[in-house]
């Protein structure tokens, strides 16, 4: 049985490891979580980078991407099989080179660094972090101070403070709210991460309207509907779980938020890469497992664990679906065929 995120059972000298997964066997229900796995917009980001690796068999031209196309290790993974080149940095890329930027945004110096250097940009940013990027420049022109409400050094949370970097601060809880230094009566507006819990957010705002009652938002919600609409399905699976296994990479803010929103309603929950990480003792006592997935987790993860499962005992699969989605984003000019 899985000890690591890569292997698939135990190998002679573990035999302490193959008593405890013995241990685990027995019949359970698995409750999907729905919707999970893939959104909109990290569809429209991979599908960005596979028809640029398309077009690369005809054209020679190197595909490369700037940072994580999305924030999974399996979707990297593939995607490099392919041909992609990964880079953290645009001085890796050779000048003229294609270049394609990542579903978290990116900052205008990024956009004038690749400019100036003659790259040919493909930007795959999701046209929810657009909106954000928008909202931060519109608010600033006011001369209206920027409270960001997000995690430091996230790629999105870098790519909007960019946005308006003079006019900007970065807060990621109630306790920092009390901490910025401006003036009472300061014109203030808030923005917040796409893929933040909702729940923590709505205190962090709360805050910042009672010690800035001026304090106001964009006209719709920051927070992007599939990290929202993941949320709330898990924790409906929750309430019915002994242990929920979500499925997705440790820097996938969305992914966190749900192990977070499990928690923070009794329920235990896990983060894993893949079926390879799991660990006996997580389920050994478990009759009910929820499980879902990230919105930048590949669905095929998901059935991954479930054909684990199987190997421990007989399980019968139920789905809890909150909401349907159909949002699908139209692919950038510059690929459309």
């Amino acid at each position: 049985m899985p000890h690591d995120q890569h292997s698939t059972g135990p190998g002679a000298d573990e035999e302490a490891d193959a008593q405890k997964w013995a241990g685990a066997g027995r019949a359970r229900t698995v409750v999907l979580a729905s919707p999970r796995s893939f959104c909109a917009g990290v569809e429209r980001a991979i599908e960005v980078v596979e028809t640029l690796l398309d077009q690369r068999e005809s054209t020679g031209q190197p595909v490369y991407v700037r940072k994580q196309i999305v924030h999974n290790g399996h979707v990297v993974r593939d995607l490099e099989q392919r041909g992609a080149v990964f880079v953290d940095r645009l001085d890796a890329v050779p000048d003229g080179a294609l270049v394609v930027f990542s579903a978290h945004g990116v900052s205008p110096a990024v956009r004038a660094e690749a400019r100036d250097r003659g790259l040919r940009v493909v930007d795959a940013t999701c046209p929810l972090v657009t909106k954000v990027h928008s909202e931060a420049r519109r608010f600033a022109s006011r001369n209206e101070t920027v409270v960001l409400i997000g995690h430091a050094g996230h790629e999105e949370v870098e790519g909007t403070l960019g946005e308006a970097p003079r006019s900007s601060v970065l807060v990621e809880t109630v306790e920092q709210v009390a901490e910025l230094d401006l003036p009472e009566d300061a014109g203030i507006a808030y923005l917040t991460q796409t893929t933040l819990a909702a729940e923590e957010t709505r205190d962090v705002i709360a805050a910042l309207k009672d010690r800035f009652p001026r304090a106001h938002g964009p006209g719709a919600d920051d927070i992007c509907y599939a990290t929202t609409n993941r949320q709330l399905a898990v924790e409906a699976v929750a309430a019915e779980a002994d242990t929920v296994l979500v499925v997705g990479s440790a820097n996938s803010s969305n992914s966190v938020r749900l192990v977070e929103v499990c928690r923070r309603i009794g329920t235990p929950a896990h983060l894993i890469e893949d079926a390879g990480a799991i660990r006996p003792e997580w389920i050994a006592d478990a009759d009910t497992v929820g499980l879902t997935a990230g919105a930048s987790t590949p669905p095929p993860l998901v059935e991954g664990v479930i054909t684990f499962l199987r190997t421990l005992g007989p399980v019968t699969v139920a789905e809890r679906t909150t909401t349907i989605e159909d949002v699908r984003f139209a692919p950038p000019a510059t690929v459309r065929t």
